[in-house]
């Protein structure tokens, strides 16, 4: 029995500034699939994670200035997003076998010398992978997220957007990433966001991401994390931090980040002016340009 579902190639078709050739990696019975641009023999791999609800189309404006800059640019669709393969049951989803995925993704395609570019769900998972895969990692750039413990009370903002995605009838994705950003988005821009998902059987692990946030102290990944945080405390590799100024969700997560972890002392930490939660989206470009110099100043 079918027990995924595989977004029909044509609902790509002609997608706005997303010209990137496909590749799929199998990690268990799924397949992932992953943007991979630039020289694959380069010294940095560069490895771009996105989160909820959105997919690889969001560093459409991060990937060309990098691998231009000789760096190999790996940016995957989450399981469930995006081209990769979307499991039906709702229970596939968890925040352990995201995880997962991922450190298959890293092991499969032997990446090393990484820098991790991560915002949103992004950085619930890769902040986790680094934790557990830290031999493969050089540097870590977070941007708009966390790494929650269920130890703080989350947001009223996040509470509203959890209730919202479990009670609304028709999950409307594009809009969503409208809605998370300053700027006006073209209808071109919020049907490509839309296109990985035809209908609301596609949707199943946007629908699911925002339940597994550890809001509570006794969520099952909870114990995991504060490991993380351990692990944290003690990193010293280059740490940095990109938020936007216009994110009521994540705003002020990175002076937690910066005050915590020993690599982030003395970095040149930025305040992206003019973008909202889906900062790639907006200052793209700029992020590029960052997060170039982030790797050229931290040999």
């Amino acid at each position: 029995m079918q027990t995924y579902l595989e977004t029909p190639s044509e609902c790509f078709s002609d997608l706005k500034d997303y010209p990137f050739s496909p590749h799929y990696i199998s990690v268990g019975e799924f397949k992932i699939h992953y943007v991979d641009e630039g020289p694959k023999n380069a010294k940095e791999t560069v490895l771009l994670l996105h989160g909820e609800p959105s997919w690889s189309y969001l560093y459409r404006k991060m990937i060309p200035p990098l691998s231009e800059k000789g760096y190999r640019v790996i940016a995957p669709d989450l399981i469930g997003f995006g081209k990769s393969d979307k499991p039906i049951d709702l229970n596939t989803y968890t925040y352990k076998n995201h995880v997962d995925w991922l450190k298959n993704l890293i092991a499969g395609l032997d990446l090393r010398n990484i820098t991790l570019f991560c915002q949103d769900w992004g950085g619930l998972l890769g902040l986790r992978v680094v934790a557990e895969m830290d031999s493969r990692f050089a540097r870590i750039c977070a941007a708009n997220t966390f790494l929650p413990t269920g130890d703080i009370a989350p947001k009223e903002d996040f509470l509203k957007w959890l209730r919202f995605s479990q009670e609304v009838s028709k999950l409307p994705v594009g809009k969503i990433i409208q809605n998370g950003c300053v700027s006006k988005l073209s209808s071109e821009i919020i049907r490509a966001y839309d296109s990985p998902y035809p209908d609301e059987s596609y949707k199943a692990g946007a629908r699911k991401f925002p339940t597994l946030v550890p809001i509570s102290p006794d969520n099952p990944e909870t114990e995991r994390n504060r490991q993380a945080w351990i692990f944290y405390k003690n990193f010293r590799k280059p740490f940095i931090t990109m938020f936007s100024d216009s994110d009521p969700i994540t705003k002020g997560g990175d002076v937690f980040f910066r005050r915590t972890i020993p690599g982030a002392k003395g970095q040149k930490h930025t305040v992206i002016q003019g973008a909202g939660h889906f900062l790639q989206e907006e200052k793209g470009e700029l992020l590029a340009e960052l997060l170039s110099e982030f790797i050229q100043n931290n040999p």
